[in-house]
């Protein structure tokens, strides 16, 4: 990948849409074709759609800790959130749900937070009535802040705990929705920086070491972050700290963190009383 910072990156969009310029480089990295890379990143678009398509609530994980609660959230609900955020909650379960029932997801960037940008995109589209085009478009700029983030600091719970999953994806899910809603370059770099700022420090604590608790509703959590995010960047709010900066601080958090709270589910929530009984019973 030619871009080590987003700053780089969005010195590169100057004269093209950020999208464009991480498709481009897409490209010159695979040494493939526009079409073809179109081609892969519609398809982790469809088999996003495919997977909420696919969700049965009557399935449940084989540790019997997820399944079922997606359903819960259809309908009006109790009336806290509108239906627009409700369902963005009910998507982010839904995928999280199928990623423990051992369904077909899209790892973005991890399988641990592949509910985020689906959470935010599906909806979206439906309630704006975008074409697949928008949606595709806007995972290469996911895509752009997500290697960017990888390569200065980390995606994987085991070396930078959750920021580096949900936190991350909350980050991309952000700058994606800037894009949708035709946001610059620079807003797509605030929200995307106050996302990781929010989830500053995040711990990977899996109960009974399963993708499943906390892991599901904490894409919850990411993906309503990135709704506010975006919301703010959109509305010209801009992060103290540059976006590039925010990545090394994270990556200097992870670092900092023990390894008891980076997914060896021997810390955090796994460590409560109920946590080890959990794990004991499997």
């Amino acid at each position: 990948m030619a871009f080590q910072s987003v700053e780089s990156l969005l010195l590169a969009a100057r004269d093209a849409p950020v999208w464009q310029v991480v498709l481009e480089d897409d490209c010159r990295d695979r040494g493939s074709e526009r079409e073809e890379s179109w081609a892969r990143m519609a398809g982790l678009w469809s088999a996003m759609q495919s997977a909420a398509a696919d969700y049965d609530p009557a399935r449940r994980s084989p540790s019997g800790l997820s399944g079922g609660n997606a359903a819960r959230l259809e309908g009006p609900g109790p009336g806290l959130c509108g239906p627009f955020v409700r369902e963005i909650i009910a998507a982010a379960v839904r995928n999280g749900e199928c990623n423990a029932c051992m369904r077909r997801i899209v790892a973005a960037p991890t399988a641990g937070a592949s509910g985020v940008l689906p959470a935010v995109l599906l909806p979206l589209q439906r309630r704006d009535v975008l074409p697949d085009e928008v949606i595709v478009q806007a995972l290469y700029v996911a895509a752009g802040f997500g290697q960017v983030i990888a390569t200065r600091a980390s995606i994987a719970g085991a070396e930078g705990g959750c920021q580096a999953e949900v936190g991350s994806a909350s980050a991309m899910a952000a700058a994606a929705l800037v894009h949708i809603m035709g946001g610059t370059g620079e807003q797509m770099a605030h929200a995307c920086a106050i996302a990781l700022s929010n989830t500053l420090g995040l711990v990977c604590d899996p109960v009974a070491g399963l993708v499943e608790v906390p892991c599901v509703n904490r894409n919850v959590m990411g993906a309503v972050n990135a709704l506010s995010c975006a919301e703010l960047a959109l509305s010209g709010i801009k992060s103290a700290i540059p976006c590039d900066e925010v990545i090394d601080a994270m990556r200097a958090v992870g670092d900092a963190m023990p390894a008891a709270l980076r997914e060896t589910g021997n810390g955090g929530l796994a460590a409560t009383p109920t946590g080890r009984r959990i794990a004991e019973s499997m």
